[in-house]
């Protein structure tokens, strides 16, 4: 495929260059006037970039079109910003990381662009796997971030097994292995002995337990990761709410029963 641009665009395709090159036109005015953007670096710029893509995860999860705009625009800054920085040293620049995925994307999709032919989604997972060991990766696993969150790596160490066959093949299998990873962690650590348990071990065997339910809504197409945030902000609305009536009887929850928190807690699921 050519990289040549065409002489003239559709008005919808000139719109989007021309803001493009506007951003670009920014950080180039920025890099080069602004003092706190000229002293920035890709390593100062790094736990900023982390901070805005949590925060366009928060806004998708709200369903929060307006946010999830605002904050795409933010670490489309992010992405100029470090290419902008590498082109001063002419590492590359935009265009070197514009023209080198979509190369990636040509030759990891040959179905598209070569003669492949595939039945599916899961042939098309199996062959990224397998056109990226062909490239170079020692492992199928080795493109997993080591700096993921433990549920989101353990979720894509999970898909990128399955993307070469290593997977179970019933769901009942999975549900099973969940069983089972449960009835250990209770028989060597039931609730009911007062007794004083090896922490290390209990920690593995519960590791156990949640690869094996991260494992089971893998297969039953639910993202673990989605799932529990969805749940951690349900929990913050309601005891938010319990907060609230709990002030507004002029009580400290310090002071107050499990029983009578629990009037408002019933309240706020209601709610």
């Amino acid at each position: 495929m050519s990289n040549k641009l065409p002489l003239l665009f559709p008005p919808e395709r000139m719109e989007k260059l021309m803001a493009f090159d506007r951003l670009l036109t920014i950080m180039d005015e920025l890099r080069e006037q602004c003092p706190w953007d000229k002293k920035q670096t890709m390593d100062t710029l790094r736990h900023l970039t982390i901070e805005e893509t949590y925060e366009l995860s928060d806004a998708i999860l709200e369903k929060d079109l307006p946010e999830i705009k605002k904050e795409l625009g933010d670490i489309m800054l992010h992405l100029v910003f470090y290419a902008r920085i590498a082109s001063e040293t002419r590492d590359f620049d935009v265009a070197d990381v514009l023209n080198a995925i979509c190369d990636k994307l040509i030759s990891r999709h040959p179905h598209i662009y070569g003669d492949v032919k595939v039945e599916n989604e899961e042939q098309v997972k199996q062959n990224w796997e397998q056109l990226k060991l062909k490239e170079g990766n020692k492992s199928v696993l080795g493109g997993v971030p080591q700096s993921l969150p433990a549920l989101v790596k353990a979720m894509r160490i999970q898909e990128k097994a399955r993307g070469v066959g290593f997977d179970w093949e019933e769901k009942s299998q999975v549900w099973g292995k969940v069983e089972e990873e449960m009835q250990e962690f209770k028989e060597l650590f039931n609730a009911e002995k007062e007794e004083v348990i090896d922490a290390e071990e209990a920690e593995a065997e519960f590791g156990d337990l949640l690869f094996s339910l991260v494992n089971y809504a893998r297969f039953i197409n639910l993202n673990p990761e989605t799932a529990l945030e969805r749940t951690n902000k349900k929990f913050i609305k309601r005891f938010q709410y319990l907060e609230q009536k709990a002030k507004e009887a002029n009580k400290n929850l310090k002071d107050m029963t499990l029983s009578e928190m629990d009037i408002f807690w019933e309240e706020a699921k209601r709610i």
